[in-house]
């Protein structure tokens, strides 16, 4: 795999997880905080995760996994920003 590849997947799960954890952090108090959160979280552990395990490293270089990583992705940033 492409070592630039990996990285923008990799920086792209790093800023989803620290999105939900400021966005966490930030909404304290308010009921529902946490799935809200969560919602954004768990997809940037995910795609992280999936950066280190050799066979879902390979499937991330296909074309059709990079546009929906993009898609997911800025969807996600957009629900974290409008939360």
């Amino acid at each position: 795999m492409k070592s630039s590849l990996i990285n923008n997947y990799r920086m792209g799960g790093y800023l989803l997880i620290a999105i939900g954890l400021i966005n966490l952090r930030y909404q304290t108090g308010d009921n529902g905080v946490v799935g809200r959160s969560l919602t954004i979280v768990i997809p940037g552990a995910i795609l992280l995760a999936c950066t280190w395990i050799p066979t879902l490293a390979k499937k991330l270089e296909t074309k059709a996994v990079q546009a929906f990583s993009i898609v997911i992705g800025l969807a996600l940033i957009v629900y974290a920003v409008i939360n």
